[in-house]
């Protein structure tokens, strides 16, 4: 048997004739133009990695619809929570939501199968799906992220949210993750089967430059520079908070008094709140995505350690970001947890009274400025 050559991979003999067969052996007719000769090598994957991938992603799925579900009729239907900046929050909530619904029943499928059966058009569909909501996921939260830097940061400075310019941002996030995840559609790479083959995604173990370049842009413009925004953004909201409370200590101490809470500290405090809570969901998705990122950087430097078990884990928990935000918010957010107590408050656990300002502490401290003064 001949040594193939297929786009930097050399696959001699023991790669194309295993004893025990290939996790390839399953492929449809329609699909086997699509799957790289990279899995052949590989023996089929043990059905026990199956049922528990589809029990996994089950149990994901189930968490993720039910949970951005009530998020999305919660931040829909609460006066409170009809806010120009919970735009952003109900655009993220509606794109896990819909991540999950387009993605977990396909794949659910094929894994039942042991490999891809919906044929090429439902693999680019599954494909597209999974690009598109998870592009719009990390986008709205580096326009969150951002946000809460105009209102922390820059205070009355900053440029403040409205319903136009959430609009404006949305818009925007839309039309960027639609531009990036229609390049496979029209020759700018292509979606494949991946992993054990029960999942499509982005070309990445092609040497060619045309899925190189795409892969290249793509990382740049949907996981590095939404980070960098982030971390940029989330840099000056923590010292801009750790300066504000410093400074209320100290001043706090120079008039000999408990606290100079009053109630717009208070405001500014929920705000940090806030701001917390986007930071552990956009902290959570980076654990969550940054797996899969590897794998495919793995790929594109012809780094030959990629087995079909770590690509679908990866895609798999990459995937799971989807079911986090809504915990998230449930346990953090304090206006949606008393939201959520009074439409749903069997899904309420512990105290969702928020904290409210010192006012003898306020009212001793102003007067101790008059006299002063």
């Amino acid at each position: 048997m001949e040594t193939m050559h297929y786009s930097g991979y050399s696959i001699g003999p023991r790669f194309m004739a295993l004893s025990n067969g290939s996790v390839t052996d399953k492929v449809t007719p329609d699909m086997a133009h699509l799957v790289h000769p990279y899995w052949n090598q590989f023996p089929p994957m043990d059905p026990f990695w199956n049922k528990a991938l589809g029990a996994f992603l089950t149990l994901m799925g189930i968490l993720s619809f039910c949970g951005n579900g009530i998020v999305v009729y919660i931040f829909s239907t609460t006066k409170s929570l009809k806010t120009p900046a919970n735009l952003l929050v109900l655009n993220l909530a509606f794109s896990d939501f819909s991540m999950m619904l387009t993605n977990c029943p396909m794949m659910c499928i094929n894994l039942f199968f042991e490999t891809w059966i919906l044929g090429p058009m439902m693999c680019d569909v599954y494909a597209l799906c999974g690009s598109m909501f998870g592009n719009v996921s990390i986008w709205s939260m580096t326009m969150i992220a951002m946000d809460r830097y105009e209102v922390i940061v820059k205070g009355v400075s900053g440029r403040p949210m409205t319903i136009k310019l959430a609009m404006i941002k949305i818009i925007m996030i839309w039309t960027f993750a639609a531009f990036w995840t229609a390049g496979p559609m029209i020759g700018w790479s292509r979606y494949v089967p991946e992993g054990n083959l029960t999942s499509c995604g982005i070309e990445y173990l092609e040497r060619d430059w045309n899925p190189r370049s795409y892969l290249i842009g793509y990382s740049l413009f949907v996981y590095y520079l939404p980070i960098f925004m982030i971390c940029h953004s989330y840099w000056f909201i923590i010292a801009a908070v750790a300066a504000h409370e410093k400074a209320m200590r100290e001043q706090a101490k120079k008039m000999n008094v408990k606290s100079l809470r009053s109630s717009e500290d208070c405001d500014k405090s929920a705000e940090a709140k806030l701001a917390k809570v986007a930071l552990t969901t956009i902290s959570l998705w980076i654990v969550s995505w940054t797996p899969y990122l590897i794998i495919n950087c793995m790929g594109l430097f012809k780094f030959e350690g990629i087995t079909p078990l770590l690509t679908i884990w990866g895609a798999t928990f990459a995937k799971s970001s989807s079911c986090v935000n809504p915990i998230v918010y449930g346990i953090s957010h304090p206006k949606y947890r008393i939201a959520l107590k009074e439409k749903c408050p069997c899904l309420v656990c512990g105290s969702t009274e928020e904290p409210k300002p010192n006012d003898a502490a306020s009212q001793g401290t102003t007067g101790e400025a008059e006299s002063k003064a």
